[in-house]
Order: C-alpha cells, then sequence, then structure tokens
C-alpha cells in the first residue's frame, strides 16, 4: 500500500536545501543540484505545489540557529506541507533534539518524510524506529568526525607543528616550522613597538606615538589577496596583539583560550576567554623558533599590561594617568586591603579608601592628604637610585639619539618597498600589448598610483632630513650628567613631569600600605626586590597644602586690611606683582577667602582716624601743602611714615604732623622761603 494519500498531495512539498559551510556553498556545486533536483521527484510523484526552502545554505546544524528550519516547523504545525523531502536526514538536522522534534511534528499533523531511499510516514511504529535509528546515526557520524579531527588537532599542536594561522613577522617554511619573515621592513617595525611599549608602559600610549607619528604597521590580508601583508595605521587591536602573543617571544602556543558552553534564551552559546597564565595552556613549546624579544620580557609585558587594568583585578595598580599625586595605584588600605583611590580638591591630592563606604555604607577606613607622604615616598625612592644617576643620565642620551633616527628607518624601508613596487608595475605594464588598451590602461593606472606613494615618501624623508635634528650640545651633556650626579635636581627640575615620577617610582616600588595612626601615616613600602621599608610621616595640620598662602603675604594683607577695603587690596597686591598660591591674580573674592582663612578683620571706614594716621592727602590737608610735598617731606626723612608694600599708601601718624620741625618746613616749602641757615644743605653733601 503506498504511503502517498490524496491528503498528502492536498497539501505542499517542501525541499529543505543546507549547506553547512559558505566555502561548502561555493564549491561545492554538486551537492546543491542533487538538493534541488527533489523539486522534480516531488513532482514526478504527484504534487503540484512544491516549496523550497533554502535559507539555510552555509548554516551548520550543530546547534546555530537555523530561520529555514524553524520556517519548516511553523508550515508543518500549521498543517500546509504533506512532505518533507531532504537528501538524508543529515541535512534536516545533527543533534536529536531538532530530529525528534521534526519527527514529533510530521506525526501530528499526519507529514509524511521523504529521502534519496524511500518515503517514510512518522505515525507508522516501523518507519519511525527506521527515522530515529537514521537520526542517531548521523547525530553519531558528526560526533566522531568532531573527536577525530580534534585529537588530529591536538597530536600535531603537541608536536609544535599545528599553524592555523601565521602571525604578521613570521612565514611558514615547508609545512610545519616558521621563521621570521625576511622583510626587513617587517621585522623592524614588530621590534619598534616592543622597544616603544618597554618605554611608554602602555599599549594606548603606543597606539598614541605610531598614530601621531604616522608610522604603519603591517597587518594581514584576509581571503585571496595578491599580497599577504598591507601596511595601515595601527588600532588598539593590532598593538594589543603583538605585544600579547607569545608566538614574539620564540615560544609555541596551543590551547590559550578556554570555552564554556552557557544557554542562554532556550539555545546553547559558546563564550571563549584567553588564559593569561602560560601553566594553564593546553601546549606550551619555549625556544621552538627564532624571537623577537626574550621570555623573560615577554612575561614582564604581561604582568604590566595586567596591572594596568583599572578594576579588572583586585591587586591592579591601574595604569599610570594624570594628575600630581605620585603614589596613584601603590597605596593599600592596611584594614581592608583595597586599593586607595585619589580625589583632586583645589587642585591638592588626597588619598582615601572608600572600599567600605561604597560597598557596605560605612564610613571611609583611612584618609589623608597626598603631599607629605608624596615627598617622603619620593625621597626614599631618590635614595636608593642614587648610585645609578650617571647611568640613567647616559642612557638618556642615547634614547635621544635613537628617537630620531627610528623613524627615519621606517620610512627609509617604506620608500625601498615603494620603489620596488613601483618598478614592478612598470614591467608589468612594459610587457603588456600597447593595443590591448583594456589591460595597458589599468596597468598604467597602477604604474601611476606607485609612482605617487614614491613621491610622497621621498618628499617626507626629504622633509625629515631638512628638518635640523635637536643635538645635544657640549652644555646640555654636560647639564644631564650634572643632573644625573644629583637626582634630587632632576626630579624637582620643570622639565620632569609628573607621568615621568610615577614611572620612575613604579619601577622600583611594588606597593604601599598605608595606615592611619593617630596624626600619623604608618607606611610600609614593599620593593620591588622582595625588601620592605617602614616609615613613619607626620600627618599634614587641616589647610596645610602646597597651595598655601606665603605668610609674608599673610601679613601683608593683614596690615593692608587696618587701612583699605577688600578690592582697594586685590588692586594693590597686583601692582606690587604678588600673585595667589596658584599663581592667579588677586580679587576682591580671594583676599575676602583669604582674610577669612586666617581670622583678619574686614576694614572699617574711620578707624584710621581712630587710631591716629593719616594717608599722604589727609597729610597735606593737615599741612596745607600739596601732596608732592608731603612725599619730598617723606623722602628727605623730615616726615616719618610707614608703606607695607610697593605701590601700598603711606601711612604717617598725626604726632609726625604736629611735630614742630614738620610743621616748621611745611610753612618753608609753602611760603616758598629758603630754609634757615643751620638747615642749608652743602652742595657736595648733596
Amino acid at each position: 500500500m503506498t504511503k502517498i494519500s490524496p491528503d498528502h498531495l492536498a497539501r505542499c512539498a517542501v525541499i529543505y536545501v543546507r549547506q553547512s559551510t559558505t566555502e561548502q556553498v561555493i564549491h561545492n556545486l554538486e551537492s546543491q543540484r542533487r538538493q534541488y533536483g527533489l523539486a522534480e521527484r516531488a513532482r514526478l510523484l504527484g504534487w503540484q505545489d512544491v516549496e523550497v526552502i533554502d535559507d539555510d545554505l552555509g548554516r551548520s546544524a550543530g546547534g546555530v540557529r537555523r530561520p529555514g528550519f524553524e520556517r519548516l516547523l511553523a508550515a508543518i504545525c500549521e498543517g500546509r506541507v504533506g512532505a518533507v523531502m531532504s537528501l538524508e536526514a543529515s541535512r534536516l538536522a545533527r543533534n536529536g533534539r531538532d530530529w525528534h522534534t521534526l519527527l514529533e511534528f510530521c506525526g501530528l499533523v499526519g507529514t509524511i518524510i521523504v529521502d534519496e531511499d524511500g518515503i517514510y510516514d512518522p505515525t507508522s511504529p516501523n518507519d519511525r524506529l527506521l527515522l530515529g535509528m537514521k537520526g542517531t546515526m548521523s547525530e553519531m557520524e558528526l560526533s566522531v568526525f568532531r573527536q577525530r579531527s580534534i585529537e588530529a588537532m591536538k597530536q600535531k599542536a603537541r608536536r609544535g607543528e599545528l599553524f592555523l594561522t601565521v602571525a604578521v613577522g613570521y612565514v611558514k617554511t615547508g609545512r610545519d616550522l616558521i621563521e621570521k619573515d625576511p622583510d626587513r621592513r617587517v621585522q623592524e617595525a614588530i621590534n619598534l613597538v616592543f622597544r616603544r611599549y618597554a618605554e611608554l608602559q602602555s599599549i594606548r600610549q603606543v597606539l598614541v606615538w605610531f598614530r601621531q607619528e604616522k608610522v604603519p604597521l603591517p597587518v594581514l590580508t584576509v581571503g585571496a589577496a595578491a599580497e599577504r601583508i598591507v601596511w595601515k595605521a595601527p588600532v588598539y587591536s593590532t598593538v594589543h596583539h603583538i605585544l600579547t602573543n607569545p608566538v614574539y617571544a620564540g615560544a609555541y602556543a596551543f590551547g590559550r583560550r578556554t570555552m564554556r558552553v552557557v544557554i542562554e534564551d532556550g539555545r546553547k552559546h559558546v563564550l571563549r576567554s584567553m588564559q593569561r597564565d602560560w601553566r594553564s595552556w593546553d601546549v606550551f613549546i619555549p625556544d621552538h623558533h627564532e624571537s623577537y624579544i626574550s621570555w623573560t620580557d615577554f612575561e614582564r609585558n604581561q604582568a604590566l599590561i595586567a596591572d594596568n587594568a583599572n578594576g579588572k583585578r583586585f591587586m591592579s595598580r591601574g595604569a599610570i594617568r594624570h594628575g600630581e599625586a605620585l603614589l596613584v595605584g601603590l597605596f593599600r588600605c592596611a584594614r581592608c586591603g583595597r586599593k586607595l583611590r585619589v580625589r583632586y580638591s583645589d587642585g591638592a591630592a588626597r588619598y582615601q579608601c572608600v572600599g567600605a563606604f561604597t560597598h557596605l555604607a560605612a564610613a571611609r577606613c583611612i584618609s589623608f592628604s597626598g603631599m607629605r607622604a608624596d615627598r617622603m615616598v619620593s625621597k626614599e625612592v631618590l635614595d636608593r637610585l642614587q648610585p645609578l644617576g650617571v647611568e640613567a643620565a647616559l642612557a638618556a642620551i642615547d634614547a635621544r639619539s635613537h628617537k630620531r633616527s627610528e623613524k627615519q628607518g621606517q620610512l627609509e624601508f617604506a620608500l625601498q618597498q615603494a620603489r620596488y613596487e613601483a618598478a614592478r608595475a612598470q614591467r608589468q605594464y612594459d610587457a603588456a600589448d600597447p593595443d590591448n588598451r583594456l589591460v595597458a590602461g589599468e596597468l598604467e593606472r597602477r604604474w601611476n598610483e606607485r609612482l605617487t606613494i614614491v613621491h610622497n615618501l621621498e618628499a617626507e624623508l626629504g622633509q625629515l632630513e631638512v628638518e635640523p635634528a635637536e643635538a645635544l650640545t657640549i652644555a646640555d651633556r654636560g647639564r644631564l650628567m650634572m643632573l644625573g650626579r644629583d637626582l634630587a635636581q632632576a626630579w624637582d627640575s620643570p622639565g620632569a613631569t609628573a607621568e615621568t615620577r610615577k614611572k620612575i617610582i613604579r619601577t622600583v616600588i611594588s606597593e604601599i600600605v598605608v595606615d592611619v595612626v593617630g596624626d600619623s601615616l604608618d607606611l610600609v613600602i614593599h620593593w620591588q626586590g622582595g625588601d620592605h621599608t617602614r616609615l613613619g610621616v607626620k600627618k599634614n595640620k587641616f589647610g596645610h597644602t602646597r597651595w598655601v598662602t606665603d605668610t609674608d603675604i599673610v601679613d601683608l594683607v593683614r596690615a593692608l586690611a587696618r587701612h583699605m577695603p577688600d578690592h582697594t587690596i586685590a588692586m594693590v597686591l597686583n601692582r606690587s606683582g604678588k600673585t595667589t598660591s596658584h599663581g592667579h591674580s588677586w580679587t576682591r573674592g580671594s583676599v575676602c577667602s583669604l582674610r577669612h582663612q586666617n581670622d583678619i578683620a574686614i576694614h572699617r571706614p574711620g578707624e584710621r582716624a581712630e587710631r591716629g594716621e593719616a594717608t599722604i592727602n589727609e597729610a597735606a590737608a593737615i599741612l596745607t601743602v600739596s601732596t608732592s610735598t608731603v612725599r619730598r617731606l617723606i623722602a628727605e626723612r623730615v616726615l616719618s611714615a610707614n608703606q607695607p608694600c610697593k605701590a601700598a599708601p603711606w601711612i604717617i601718624p598725626h604726632a609726625e604732623l604736629a611735630r614742630e620741625a614738620v610743621r616748621r618746613e611745611a610753612d618753608a616749602r609753602r611760603s616758598r622761603r629758603p630754609p634757615s641757615d643751620n638747615q642749608q644743605k652743602n652742595l657736595f653733601e648733596i
């Protein structure tokens, strides 16, 4: 008895077409023809309505979402499908869940399944058993293939011969070995990345340097490109890959990534993560091939990269950032073990532990000003580095001379390669038939592009050679050596930035455990070599920071406040060249703030008269003379007066104005009579 009934023919026949990978879709065309050919077989079996579902071409059936298969199940549930046709069970499903779901739906609505071997009715126990066995065998076949290929890859990896991809800077020799790329430009570019990281100690800063200097890096091309390597302006991932790949340290590594499967929204998701510890890798073969850096340098770079990650690890110090605080990332709370954070207020740094405050809504463990702690720890560092000062000065001279040559070397390599490519394009153009304008025109265009690149590189290199090199003079070398012999002077020099000081401190200090005991700080410095130093630092008094106004200015404001209001005091201070603690000009508000901080009373109108004091204008009115006459009397020391600072008003006591000698001199000046004989001045004395 035939299994195809009129009810099946009244509904449509669905041809399900699938291939596992994109490569199969492109190259395995015969499999596509066989699957699409099932439509003709469906018509021969009696179906007039035939629908082809090929949404899943290039999709695997091993747990990957397949919209075409979901569309097939939806059509079956709607009762529109009389038969599902496929080459074999593996085309429909590769896991038991999808296969038995399909059989269950087909059995419920009476849909038959057709493949190249026969016709099956899921409602029949015998056919259901046969279909179940086919699905199980297909799933088992996939597992065996996968296990066999994985074990073969692992076995080859244990010998150090498995290379799925070859990192830029290396090429395969034969089938199972790699060696350095013979292109010297590629080698120098890779070495330059490691040199810049050793200097800057930050992946992002290395990237910024390459982008600012417009130095490209080699990148492997994807697909069947004519050139294996192209030169591009680097991105973060390019620099990060070079600095974290152990292949550049001469090591063969396999199994650096871990795989974990989770279920999200009812579907399988594979999570992959990188294992930083080389002891956890499946295969690790040191000294496998020629390296760009040593393994010791590689481990140091990885530790620094991990240490620069802010908030990624409990013990990480974080990358060096802008700011005047020198010990950011090094301080650790002795009470809770958390890293201290820094907060800036009016330019002053303050370290504080906010762990309990953030997580437990409790009070902060410790909080203290960073000025004195930074200064004391810096002194400890300088005491230990002083014997190495001259060596550091010589290294700085050598680094300065090589900095310019590195960029020039990269440009020279790029120019050599560009000239080679231009010459090759010319040879291709010369070898072409000039009558074939379609080919000759394209080759001419390529030649012109190469010549343009050569011209631009020559212009850039010529400009770099024309620019005067910043060579150190004999005086500069002498000063640098002097600073090397006196590190304290170099440390406090204007050219030493906070970032430079932080790098030096982090080079010798691992961390600092700090606690506040009374009015002192208890510091335990953990040096990089494993030694420890206990240091006691007195805490600053409240309000005592590096931005405290000088005492002489406070005394001056205290004196001026007895004679003039705040806005006039600000004018006097500005005319005399005085600035605030931040180097700004004085304003009425800054003078008022300084008075409040130092308990200086505001000026009251009339208080100068209460103290019996007068200004030059008031003295001129009392003596009935001009202000210039009063100034001359003060200059000639006839009249005693006091001036708090230059540009401040002269203050004259009333008792001085009442003296007989002053009155007589004022009358003489007013009547323009010569002074008395005993007061006549000798010309030679003048």
